[in-house]
């Protein structure tokens, strides 16, 4: 072993080392919802949260009810980026099928 090694093992504080690390923060979520309109027919909303959202037909069919009664439901809890995305392909699948339903993201 060579001095400078010995050198710096001797004038290393783990402790310091330890100490010095900056905690990691969790990235933020963000909850994408969609929002109730008059044109939109129903089917068509329980289609896109089966298609961009996994829900299964009954939770699809809640959520389409909720919207309905409510103003507004949500699909789920998401990164930035994929909320970003889930809310880009909604609006653009919306559009392509002369839907008006609106589909928004909110930091949670």
């Amino acid at each position: 072993m060579s001095k400078n090694t010995s050198n710096f093992k001797n004038n290393t504080n783990t402790d310091e080392l330890v100490s010095s690390k900056k905690k990691v923060k969790k990235p933020s979520k963000y909850k994408v919802v969609l929002l109730n309109d008059d044109y939109t027919p129903m089917e068509f909303v329980v289609e896109v949260l089966t298609m961009f959202f996994s829900k299964n037909e009954e939770e699809a069919m809640k959520i389409m009810l909720h919207i309905h009664q409510k103003g507004l439901g949500l699909c789920g809890f998401y990164s930035f980026d994929v909320a970003e995305t889930k809310v880009t392909q909604v609006m653009a699948y919306s559009i392509r099928h002369n839907h008006p339903l609106q589909c928004k993201m909110e930091k949670d």
